[in-house]
């Protein structure tokens, strides 16, 4: 993508299509994850930023990465790990600071947009669909 290419920059459909793909992917029950597609979708949005602003391709690296952990945090609500998981990843550890302040503030905006991570959503539901297989029988009349 736009992190190891010499192309830094996407048009600006390029994100649309890497938030809307997964969505449709994944409500009709095909398989595919949550990180991978959160990651590419911030990076591309990262990457878009980056053109907008006409950033030097170091602080479009910089940018793009702070996108992926952007992303990610607002849909897991989990900063930290979205921290370290894309340090880890591409072993950038001199820019610590960027990423978990990014991962922060993503963690905010995202809590007053819904106060319940992804993870509670499909916890809900997956109760909700377990609970209607074993629903107790009801009682037949007369026993």
């Amino acid at each position: 993508m736009s992190l190891f290419s010499g192309d830094k920059y996407v048009e600006w459909y390029v994100p649309l299509l890497r938030i809307i793909g997964p969505i449709l992917s994944f409500s009709v029950g095909a398989s595919g994850g949550i990180f991978a597609p959160s990651l590419s979708a911030g990076a591309s949005i990262g990457a878009l930023i980056s053109g907008w602003l006409q950033l030097s391709g170091t602080d479009t690296n910089l940018i793009v990465l702070c996108g992926m952990v952007g992303f990610l945090t607002g849909i897991t609500r989990s900063p930290f790990t979205s921290s370290i998981l894309v340090i880890e990843m591409t072993n950038s550890h001199n820019i610590i600071f960027h990423l978990m302040l990014t991962a922060l503030l993503a963690n905010l905006i995202s809590n007053n947009v819904s106060k319940h991570s992804f993870y509670e959503y499909l916890k809900d539901q997956y109760l909700r669909e377990v609970g209607k297989e074993y629903a107790p029988v009801s009682k037949q009349a007369g026993t």
